[in-house]
């Protein structure tokens, strides 16, 4: 068989590797791991402190359940991962130091780095990263990412090599493992894998882990990367509320926070001793509603809601321009395949209630629960909903919800509910996330044969023009029969003392905080 290489072993990549990876696209061509000037001029060492806006207290330290910014940016911190993003959104080596696809991108090689060591001092060895991907897959998995690699047929150990072989082609298959569930840990007991120690093999080592209120690392003087994980010391706090995460970060207790109160964002910025951040991204805000649940079974009551909302009203009032309006799809205007072809969905209180009208109804009475743990003002935003939902005949009573325990509580158990995505890198890994039939956080529970159809055939389609058809077509059918109002996307904004360096003016725009590899590439100015 014939395996076109990456140029990290030395062979530039060949007309037949582009066009049957997508490496022009995705990035598959690996460069090299050189040290860049701006790296190497970054200060070592220090004590750094941050508090972040997500954590409860159910939280675990098992990948497979990682549902918040809390766990899922220390995933970052203390694991490894077979390929990372950079900053541009191209694919770049980590625990595997290249890979090579046939030339139907049916089967995948990923050559594993040699020397790497877990904190507890164990090798990282292939059979390690079999088992770390295979505790997510199989009928009995509930881990979130099960979607993701339910594609894989078979795992594989040859040599120094982890060998994967797909149900079909897939062009963006080495994306997969950017996903922060799919970290690499030891072979163990638990379906195959030892999470409960926290033995990771990133660039800090756990000390102490607290669910939903803290977390301490130490530097790992033995990381496989000696360019990064400038820090020696790093304390994470859970705080939900914007203000205390202000204050604490004005009086100098911390050195970042995130999710910023943006009605407060411009007073904040006038502090000489604080830097704020404001990257536009993937991230975006939406209203869950549940389609196995009425009134939400009908296509007519989930468009007059769509209709309802003002979506303008949100961006200028929640987000403070901090973000622009969504149309009811994930796919944000940055990525390969947004469809800049699609109608935009205003708000019209007469076609919500020609919609209720189709749906047999003069009216509809609806309750949506929020808290501001869902995403910052998810609350305000709420109630905005409501007062314009008001004109369409659809009275909204809104729930306001306690914070802690959002996630596992009120998420995907109340039938409409506020929540918040941060994106992903490419659009088959936001798909199979969230709105596959079947998928573990497919929040709205919709199941629509036509989507799930184009799904597997666009991961599979390594013609580019062919791909771009059918993801334009899966957001037409989310904006019109999907269950997620998707009113805005939001900013990540957050903000840094004055004595960090962020390692340069860009950052990962694909999730929150640097595309939550701060850990490894900020430092003490």
């Amino acid at each position: 068989m014939s395996m076109p290489k990456n140029n990290q072993n030395g062979y530039g990549p060949s007309r037949r590797t582009v066009l049957s990876t997508g490496a022009a696209l995705t990035g598959l061509a690996v460069s090299g791991l050189g040290l860049s000037p701006a790296r190497a001029a970054q200060k070592r060492g220090g004590s750094f402190r941050a508090a972040v806006g997500h954590g409860s207290t159910t939280d675990t330290l098992n990948p497979g359940s990682w549902e918040n910014d809390f766990v899922n940016g220390l995933g970052y911190g203390f694991c490894g991962y077979l390929t990372g993003v950079r900053r541009d959104g191209s694919l770049e080596p980590q625990i595997a130091e290249s890979w090579e696809a046939s030339d139907d991108a049916k089967e995948w090689r990923f050559k594993i780095r040699s020397g790497t060591t877990f904190h507890s001092g164990k090798d990282v060895t292939p059979e390690d990263v079999a088992a770390s991907i295979n505790f997510h897959r199989g009928e009995d998995s509930t881990s979130a990412a099960k979607p993701l690699v339910d594609p894989i047929t078979d795992i594989s150990v040859d040599g120094d090599t982890v060998v994967f072989k797909l149900q079909a082609g897939s062009a963006d298959f080495p994306f997969t493992f950017t996903d922060y569930h799919l970290a690499i840990l030891p072979a163990g007991d638990d379906r195959g894998l030892n999470w409960k120690d926290g033995d990771g093999c990133g660039p800090y080592k756990l000390l102490e882990f607290e669910a939903g209120v803290r977390v301490a690392l130490a530097k790992n003087e033995n990381d496989w990367d000696s360019d990064r994980g400038f820090f020696d010391e790093i304390e994470v706090l859970s705080v939900v509320d914007p203000n205390a995460r202000t204050t604490a970060l004005v009086s100098g207790d911390v050195h970042m926070v995130d999710k910023i109160d943006l009605k407060t964002v411009g007073l904040l910025a006038r502090d000489p001793k604080v830097k704020i951040h404001s990257v536009a991204g993937n991230q975006h805000y939406t209203f869950a509603m549940s389609v196995n649940k009425e009134p939400f079974t009908d296509a007519n009551v989930r468009r007059a809601l769509k209709y309802a909302v003002n979506r303008q009203e949100l961006v200028d009032k929640i987000l403070f321009g901090y973000g622009s309006i969504g149309n009811d799809h994930p796919i944000g205007r940055g990525q390969r395949f947004f469809n800049d072809e699609m109608t935009q969905t205003e708000y019209d209180p007469d076609k919500a209630k020609f919609y209720l009208k189709e749906a047999g109804l003069d009216s509809i009475d609806v309750e949506l629960a929020a808290a501001d743990a869902a995403f910052g003002g998810a609350v305000d935003a709420a109630v905005l909903f409501q007062n314009s939902a008001a004109a369409g005949g659809i009275n909204l009573s809104v729930n306001r919800v306690p914070n802690d325990g959002y996630w596992a509580d009120v998420w995907m158990q109340h039938p409409f509910s506020a929540v918040y995505w941060g994106g992903r890198p490419v659009e088959d890994a936001m798909f199979s996330t969230a709105y596959a039939a079947g998928a573990a956080w497919n929040d709205t529970f919709w199941d629509n044969a036509r989507f799930n159809e184009l799904l597997l055939a666009a991961r599979a389609e390594l013609d580019e023009a062919k791909r771009r058809e059918m993801y334009y077509e899966m957001q037409v059918i989310l904006n019109e029969d999907g269950g997620a109002i998707i009113p805005m996307f939001a900013n990540f904004v957050f903000a840094t003392s004055a004595d960090i360096d962020t390692g340069g003016d860009e950052f990962s725009s694909h999730w929150d905080k640097d595309g939550h590899r701060w850990w490894e590439r900020w430092s003490f100015a």
